[in-house]
């Protein structure tokens, strides 16, 4: 036991408690013989004001990095020492990876989220896509979607100023005719073709509807980020309504994936990760 390689990595983030981030990583490291201890910094005991304090401990105690989470995925920026390409063309960063004294940053939300849509969704209507959220998750899943192909993505977050800054952004990578903020989610939402939800709004700890359910409907696609709860209120009446739906199951799993490479330099296996991350979230195993 003792001659197997360890790690020590950690979730920087407020109410995680609920995360299945420590189980999910810790047996796929079992499974490649690697001793590895995943740790809960949770924000909610600490304050958001802690994150420098945090990211300091944890380089000092040897972590190989730190996953980030909400509501720090922006935050964090600033304390970094460099950004992978796609983590500064995002603009938030979910993976902090601790070498050479130097902390990099690295967003594997985009890749996490494509691969699940991919996946799941496969070549549903994506002309049309409204984005809910323009917060790190957000940010990151506009990127995917807009490499994914949908032609026009507009985007709604209750922060103007945050969705502004986001909406030039994309505009400035992928053409200014492709994304558009919006403030009347009732005249975008019935054009658009699916619906992708990247708030807090109905994780735990942050209960309730990111919108008025009367402004969906039937053929339109509703995907969620959100992983726990696995079944948020949102996409339970959506489901009801006939919609075909996504949870933010997968998008958790190959985000953590990617993670789990950058922090041990080996080849997870996504396919037992998802076996594994189906009993976390059987109904035996919910905790919410």
């Amino acid at each position: 036991m003792n001659s197997r390689k360890a790690f020590l990595v950690g979730l920087i983030g407020a109410g995680i408690q609920a995360s299945r981030a420590p189980h999910l990583h810790e047996q796929e490291a079992r499974a490649l013989g690697l001793r590895y201890f995943y740790q809960l910094l949770d924000l909610e005991r600490h304050g958001i004001d802690a994150l420098p304090r945090l990211l300091d401990a944890a380089q000092l105690l040897g972590f190989a990095g730190v996953n980030i989470t909400h509501p720090c995925k922006q935050q964090v920026l600033p304390l970094l020492d460099e950004l992978s390409e796609e983590a500064a063309a995002i603009g938030a960063v979910n993976t902090v990876v601790f070498a050479n004294g130097k902390r990099s940053g690295h967003n594997t939300d985009a890749w996490g989220f494509a691969e699940s849509f991919t996946r799941s969704f496969g070549t549903v209507a994506r002309s049309s896509v409204v984005l809910l959220g323009a917060g790190g998750a957000g940010a990151a899943i506009a990127h995917a979607a807009l490499k994914l192909g949908v032609q026009q993505l507009s985007i709604h977050d209750v922060e103007e100023a945050r969705t502004r800054q986001l909406v030039d952004n994309l505009a400035q990578q992928f053409g200014r005719e492709r994304v558009q903020a919006v403030t009347n989610l009732a005249t975008a939402l019935a054009a658009a073709d699916g619906l992708v939800q990247a708030t807090p709004i109905g994780m735990v700890g942050h209960p309730g509807l990111p919108l008025p359910i009367a402004l969906l409907r039937s053929d339109l696609w509703v995907a969620e980020a959100i992983y726990f709860p696995l079944e948020t209120e949102l996409l339970r009446q959506a489901r009801q309504l006939g919609c075909k739906t996504l949870d933010g199951g997968g998008m958790a799993v190959f985000q953590a994936a990617e993670a789990f490479r950058l922090f041990t330099d080996s080849a997870p296996d996504t396919e037992r990760m998802l076996r594994h991350f189906a009993t976390l979230t059987s109904p035996l195993k919910q905790e919410n």
